[in-house]
């Protein structure tokens, strides 16, 4: 009994397209942006793009300009949706300069607005708001150009094995004003002036110079002192 309970048992359910985003892909395909929806018909089933969902679509002849993987079709529409269900009047009440994410969590949509007809997301304009609204949870907008990645933004130049690469000269740096330096007299005698004694570059030998030459004087005094005393007392007798 129990094996016939598990073989009625109705099969795990199957994801399927929701009638939101059968509804938009038609107002898509009215507005002649057949390219996008060749893309979410290709992109595998994802819960993200069923609803809740702001679609940004490129116009065909930017489509048609660019070749596209299949594996790398989900991210695109990834970059090219926002995670929630958004009329232009929505938008254009977010302050300039906001960030919103997209539904992929690491690209951010920089939010530029300079009126209903200068509307960007990452310099790429919105042209025409508000394609998707009979359905209840997706909305989408025509827009004039492709949401890049970084990467993509600024691709770096190849470098060839067989030449060495470039060396980019430093540009000199400007010469900066030292401050003056102050003068120290110099030690050398200015000219015309005598050269120095040795007795002005030994001070304690001009002293000791100067002593001897006192004791001389005095004795030289003291003997002519002494020679008139002894004159003066034999002219006495």
């Amino acid at each position: 009994m129990k094996v016939l309970v598990c073989a009625a048992s109705p099969p795990p359910d199957i994801p399927s397209t929701s009638q939101d985003l059968v509804v938009a892909t038609d107002e898509m395909a009215r507005a002649n942006y057949f390219s996008f929806v060749m893309l979410i018909n290709m992109s595998p089933l994802d819960q993200r793009f069923q609803g809740n969902v702001t679609f940004l679509m490129p116009k065909d002849r930017i489509l048609s300009k660019i070749r596209m993987h299949q594996n790398a079709v989900s991210d695109f529409l990834l970059r090219h949706s926002i995670p929630s269900p958004l009329l232009f009047d929505h938008l254009r009440h977010i302050p300039p300069g906001s960030l919103i994410p997209s539904s992929d969590p690491d690209y951010m949509l920089n939010i530029s607005n300079k009126g209903r007809k200068s509307f960007f997301l990452n310099n790429v304009k919105i042209s025409s708001p508000d394609l998707c609204t009979a359905g209840s949870s997706i909305r989408c907008h025509g827009i004039d150009g492709v949401l890049l990645v970084a990467t993509d933004r600024h691709p770096l130049p190849a470098c060839s094995n067989s030449t060495s690469p470039a060396v980019v000269a430093t540009p000199p740096s400007p010469s900066l004003p030292f401050p003056d330096i102050p003068s120290f007299p110099s030690s050398a005698p200015p000219p015309g002036a005598a050269a120095p004694t040795d007795q002005e570059h030994n001070p304690k030998h001009s002293a000791s110079s100067q002593l001897e030459s006192l004791s001389l004087g005095g004795l030289l005094r003291f003997l002519a002192t002494s020679i008139l005393v002894l004159n003066a007392r034999v002219l006495s007798i």
